[in-house]
């Protein structure tokens, strides 16, 4: 499950345990909602740690400094230019 349906779960229990007012017999819909938000929290936690694992910083290569005289010497480069 991605963080979309992540943030799906959290925001349709959230309107199932604080913007409607249905009973069922049988049947809690705040509890109902109650659990749908804690997966979801559940799964945005695991979303986000696997993803900061994913992500592998890199060094940035360090600038390659050349010696103009000795690209000339080496005939690698046109002197004149």
């Amino acid at each position: 499950m991605g963080l979309g349906g992540c943030l799906l779960l959290i925001a349709g229990g959230a309107i199932l345990t604080f913007a409607t007012d249905w009973e069922v017999s049988g049947f809690n819909v705040d509890v109902a909602g109650l659990i749908m938000m804690a997966v979801g929290l559940i799964g945005v936690a695991a979303y986000t740690s696997i993803a900061r694992r994913r992500r592998a910083l890199v060094q940035p290569m360090a600038a390659t400094v050349t010696d103009p005289a000795h690209e000339a010497r080496d005939g690698n480069r046109d002197p004149l230019v």
